[in-house]
């Protein structure tokens, strides 16, 4: 049991330093040949934060563990709004929003209900995938086209410059940053996919357990991180468009390239419990931005405090798939 924890917590570490890694290299790459920072923010950033969670996901539905890789996705989606920016919020209140905030939670929303219809099948096959993914380009192109149009909507180009704040000068050193944070996630992933399996197995607990909760905490540790520094500096619209955004990428890249590379059996659970919870974080998230000028203090700990009842009734009823 100690060497699994050890292999969990070396695969943590990996996939926290190799997703900063990559996409921090990424960033300084882009910049240098002169691509604009929203579509930075929009594809590199968003595509490089969900990297953990696609290789967890890919890997654990390559090794047989299809409820890993499911209950990443969706355990992730639901740690980025309850955990993370109840976190944010706890540290100091997230407001002063712009318009396309709002969007991207509709999408979001959009999105997890879409999920919810498709879990509802006993597969989720790579047809399903191959739609996902080209909703994700549709997203992408619309997405890139609104935020040119409205000048003060510049979520996507804060959340680019999140990934400044330590400056990469040396021209080589960006190529590296990219090679070395994919080295390591590759290999965390993997160790973290292993021992997760074999904890489970030792204690009992379902596949679909591990996955929504130490995966998906797990893999999420980038958004945290950034959401974290962004609080801190009250960048509310670095935090936002850090957590919506893998929200949507999780589901639409992460779980549309898994499930092309493997198609993906679905559990019960998955059906009954989680997605519904996730569409409630994400209907939950909506309505604050819709209906409130800001997500105070007291919203952040009844965050957090819906979390961690999340967390106790799963590994209540973590026995059984």
């Amino acid at each position: 049991m100690g060497y699994d924890l050890l292999l969990v917590a070396v695969g943590l570490v990996l996939l926290f330093v190799g997703g900063e890694g990559l996409v921090r290299g990424a960033v300084a790459i882009a910049e240098r040949f002169g691509i604009s920072k929203l579509l930075i923010g929009l594809v590199i950033v968003g595509f490089g934060t969900s990297t953990p969670e696609l290789l967890v996901s890919v890997n654990a539905a390559l090794d047989g563990a299809p409820e890993i890789a499911l209950g990443n996705v969706v355990g992730s989606n639901i740690a980025n709004i309850l955990l993370i920016i109840g976190i944010a919020a706890a540290i100091t209140p997230v407001t002063g929003w712009d318009r396309g905030a709002l969007r991207e939670a509709f999408v979001a929303t959009l999105v997890a209900l879409a999920t919810l219809g498709l879990v509802q099948a006993d597969v989720i096959s790579r047809l399903h995938g191959t739609v996902m993914l080209a909703v994700l380009a549709a997203y992408l192109v619309s997405t890139y086209w609104l935020e040119r149009r409205n000048r003060q909507s510049q979520t996507f180009a804060h959340e680019a410059e999140a990934f400044e704040d330590i400056p990469i000068t040396r021209p080589w050193q960006a190529p590296l940053f990219v090679v070395a944070g994919i080295a390591a996630l590759v290999f965390g992933a993997d160790l973290l996919v292993q021992g997760s399996v074999s904890i489970a197995r030792a204690y009992g607990v379902s596949d679909a357990v591990i996955g929504l909760s130490l995966v998906a905490i797990g893999t999420s540790l980038p958004e945290l991180a950034t959401a974290v520094v962004a609080a801190i500096k009250r960048q509310s619209d670095v935090v936002l468009g850090n957590v919506i955004g893998s929200n949507i990428f999780n589901i639409l890249a992460i779980l549309g390239i898994t499930v092309v590379i493997q198609p993906m059996d679905v559990a019960a659970r998955f059906r009954e419990i989680d997605t519904p919870i996730m569409v409630a974080a994400s209907l939950l998230l909506l309505g604050l931005l819709f209906a409130t000028r800001s997500i105070g203090r007291t919203w952040g700990v009844l965050m957090l405090t819906a979390y961690a009842a999340y967390m106790v009734f799963l590994f209540s009823t973590g026995a059984t798939s």
